[in-house]
């Protein structure tokens, strides 16, 4: 009689599991939140990563997935974050060894760049970072022919680029249909324009444009003195548009697309902020090991010890040790920006 063995899943050896990652990939990209995708392609041993191993690294700094341990993080968060504000991919090779320089500076090449990482055991890493970054949500008022160019122009720019219509549909801060946008343009040539301006700045969308002329969009504006400060109702762009001398619906269309490609591709640190979803963290070396880290509170050691303002560490064995003796690792460190000063 045959016996009948009951069929076991197989679980994937090692720390990552490509199944759940991918429907938080789906789920994030549903929901339009930009992030980094890292994925190791090669690794020399002693490393705890292998190659397929895959991360998720959010605007805020959190790695979901595993790349390596604490320290390989400290370094894919920091060159992550990069390229979630760039745009660019990336391979990242790092390594406890000396870089090619000898100055222990990463070496940037096109397409790479090459850290040393003095916390690591031992072996290498090389990680392909891919960020993955919604197309830019532009959201038209109004019904105008102007308003109907704009969303035609939406498929040639890879924008999306969507018509609202009926203030309701702005008019609550923080409506959903205002999440995530990067530019609000109204052209409803004098419908319901003060409705959807407030809640476009309100929401602190970075891109904000009336189509009025000159006149009639201060007038606008001035009526709007008692809802929004002056700073508010500075940055809403009237007329809308790039001075371009245009004059046809099709023409007006371009200069105010021209005007938002500016602000996508130009952002301010709010603009920033918005479109990421999260503070832009800041780098910051490591007092003890030397390694440079991205400062977050949420993701990043850290410590107000010392009384030389807040210190950032790649993980919280650095931190205990400089907490310490937190003079000693101040004084190397403003000894060692002296020396790199008269050198």
């Amino acid at each position: 009689m045959s016996r009948v063995v009951p069929v076991v899943p197989v679980t994937p050896v090692g720390p990552s599991r490509a199944g759940p990652l991918e429907a938080r990939m789906a789920e994030l990209t549903g929901r339009r939140v930009p992030f980094v995708k890292a994925t190791v392609v090669r690794a020399r041993r002693p490393a705890s990563a292998r190659p397929g191993d895959t991360a998720l690294v959010l605007a805020d700094g959190r790695i979901e997935g595993f790349v390596g341990g604490v320290c390989a993080e400290a370094t894919v968060r920091v060159q992550a974050l990069r390229t979630l504000r760039d745009g660019e991919s990336l391979l990242l090779r790092i390594s406890p060894e000396e870089t090619a320089d000898g100055t222990g500076e990463p070496v940037v090449e096109e397409g790479a760049v090459s850290v040393r990482n003095p916390c690591l055991s031992g072996g290498e890493l090389e990680i392909f970072l891919e960020p993955l970054r919604p197309a830019p949500r532009v959201l038209v008022f109004g019904e105008s022919p102007i308003a109907r160019t704009l969303l035609d122009f939406g498929p040639a720019l890879g924008y999306a680029i969507s018509s609202v219509s009926g203030a309701d549909a702005l008019d609550t801060p923080g409506a959903e249909a205002l999440a995530g946008t990067r530019a609000v343009v109204i052209a409803s040539h004098g419908r319901d324009e003060e409705r959807a301006l407030l809640s476009a700045v309100r929401a602190g969308v970075p891109y904000v444009g009336l189509v009025a002329s000159p006149r009639r969009g201060a007038a606008v504006l001035a009526g709007l003195a008692h809802e929004l400060d002056e700073e508010q109702r500075a940055r809403v762009r009237t007329p809308a548009g790039l001075w371009i001398g245009a004059r046809t619906p099709g023409e007006i269309a371009l200069s105010i697309l021209a005007e938002v490609v500016q602000a996508v591709r130009l952002p301010t640190a709010a603009a920033e902020e918005a479109r990421v979803g999260a503070p832009v963290t800041v780098t910051a070396t490591d007092p003890v090991c030397g390694m440079e880290v991205a400062g977050s509170a949420a993701t990043t050691p850290y410590s107000d010890a010392g009384g030389a303002g807040r210190q950032w560490f790649c993980r919280p064995s650095c931190r205990e040790a400089y907490e310490k003796d937190p003079g000693r690792y101040t004084k190397a460190r403003a000894a060692a920006e002296t020396e790199a000063g008269t050198s």
